[in-house]
């Protein structure tokens, strides 16, 4: 099966090196060209100049870029996919987008015959590499079903979650509760060590009682307490993550005080901490107001 993969960012580059062997074969884009020119030195596929280039010939195209808007660019630029793509391709976007974006870049691409999944991933950087990532699909299933061993070579876990836009409002909701458990457990975490609680005891507790989570089990123990805070997911990114899913709710009239309290919480953060920082390192706006480290 012939594919295009478009944007070797983090997460990105491992997902297209599970799709450069047999029996895919794989043309890869990038926007900063030295990158997708490394990834064809490493693993003998063919280099795009364009997205056009990219998509002309392939069965299946697969964005994964930052946001919709930069989809919604490769898609409708003059050297970008709609032109490029062959009647029955079918356009995977990885993104970790908005639901209103795909539901518009669908419309447009079936008016070409060209089919239109919103498929973003979950599992980071590790479940990249290890193939092991959750994905979460919008869009017909039988268009899913066409490009299931695509998804298989990456995906661990495949979900159909309903028509265009469900994968992305599943994945910003996801994304949305990784914030909130996050900037709870600082806040908790802070108030117990200003208490004169071990902030290590304190988890210790929290993980075999009701009140564990990812944030509490994986994150603080791994990169709070030990201040490691290794850069895997941009915090940034966390902030469109919530955005979007507060809007969602806005969209569907869902009453969402905390979704979107949190939202307003995390574009602070991202605008405190910048735009290199971790999503982790929001636990910082929380030291800092509440004048302690948790450590």
């Amino acid at each position: 099966m012939r594919v295009a993969f478009l944007g070797l960012g983090a997460i990105g580059t491992p997902m297209a090196r599970h799709l450069a062997k047999p029996p895919f074969q794989l043309t890869v884009w990038n926007r900063t060209a030295e990158k997708a020119d490394a990834f064809s030195r490493a693993h003998g596929c063919r280099v795009a100049a364009t997205p056009a280039d990219a998509a002309r010939d392939a069965e299946v195209v697969i964005t994964c870029l930052p946001s919709s808007r930069e989809v919604e660019q490769v898609v409708t630029a003059a050297d970008g996919l709609l032109d490029a793509l062959a009647t029955n391709a079918v356009l995977v976007d990885c993104t970790s987008g908005d639901p209103a974006t795909s539901k518009r870049l669908a419309t447009v691409l079936a008016g070409r015959g060209v089919h239109f999944l919103d498929a973003p991933v979950s599992g980071g950087t590790s479940g990249a590499e290890s193939a092991t990532l959750t994905v979460m699909v919008g869009g017909d299933a039988g268009t899913f079903a066409r490009v299931r061993d695509v998804l298989d070579a990456f995906g661990e876990k495949l979900v159909h979650c309903g028509p265009v836009g469900a994968g992305h409002a599943l994945k910003s909701v996801n994304n949305a509760l990784l914030a909130v458990h996050l900037w709870s457990a600082a806040e908790g975490l802070a108030a117990l060590k200003k208490a004169g609680v071990d902030p290590a005891l304190a988890l210790d507790v929290i993980n075999a009682s009701s009140g564990r989570s990812n944030a509490s089990m994986n994150l603080f123990p791994q990169r709070v307490l030990t201040r490691a805070f290794p850069r895997t997911f941009r915090l940034a990114l966390l902030d469109k993550d919530v955005g979007i899913a507060a809007q969602v709710a806005r969209e569907t009239a869902t009453s969402s005080p905390l979704l979107q309290l949190t939202a307003e919480l995390f574009r602070t953060a991202h605008t405190l901490l910048g735009e290199e920082a971790d999503h982790v390192e929001a636990v910082k706006c929380v030291e800092r107001w509440a004048a302690t480290e948790i450590s």
